[in-house]
């Protein structure tokens, strides 16, 4: 039997059966529900805390998302932020066990449809990224804050946001790749 920490890929069912007892003892000892982004709302807070006290204070925004009880703000470095960075870490470490660690700095099929270019591929990620984060903060929650809590409480706007979030994937891949199916075997460049 392989070391289950050496292997490259996990069956993604007992992966997700995994993340669905995560995600229940989530609930029941922090009587919260699994999600990532709103640690991104705390870290904007702390930023703009730090340089324009009164603005943080008076965003109700902030005061909304990332308010204390007895007033001020929760401190950043909340069980949220510490599941960020243990996801990045754990990603990491897995890679570096399995000795699956590539170093990819542009995958292939994207060097086959737009060009070798670390700075074009750093950018597009970069806007990607505020993108998804904006829909996420627009719509109250992400892929694991509806995707995986909203959705195995079978809540309507998680599953609306599921199906939309795969629609607009399909068709955003389609957009930028076509539909011919073309694979990542060339062009690719590592770090």
């Amino acid at each position: 039997m392989p070391n289950l920490l050496q292997v490259s890929r996990w069956s993604p069912y007992a992966v997700g059966a995994g993340i669905g007892v995560l995600s229940w003892a989530t609930f029941y000892f922090m009587n919260k529900a699994l999600g990532t982004s709103t640690s991104f709302v705390g870290a904007a807070q702390c930023l703009i805390g730090s340089v324009a006290p009164e603005h943080a204070e008076a965003n109700a925004y902030f005061v909304k998302e990332y308010g204390a009880k007895g007033g001020g703000f929760k401190p950043i470095l909340d069980w949220q932020m510490a599941l960020d960075i243990a996801l990045i870490a754990g990603a990491f470490l897995a890679a570096w066990l399995a000795r699956d660690f590539q170093g990819r700095a542009v995958p292939g099929v994207w060097a086959e449809r737009f060009g070798p270019s670390r700075a074009k591929r750093y950018a597009a990620a970069l806007i990607g990224g505020f993108i998804l984060m904006f829909g996420a903060r627009m719509a109250g929650g992400c892929t694991s804050g509806h995707g995986i809590s909203g959705g195995l409480q079978l809540a309507v706007s998680s599953w609306t946001f599921f199906v939309s979030m795969f629609i607009s994937g399909v068709v955003a891949a389609a957009l930028m790749f076509g539909l011919g199916g073309r694979t990542a075997t060339k062009g690719a460049s590592h770090v």
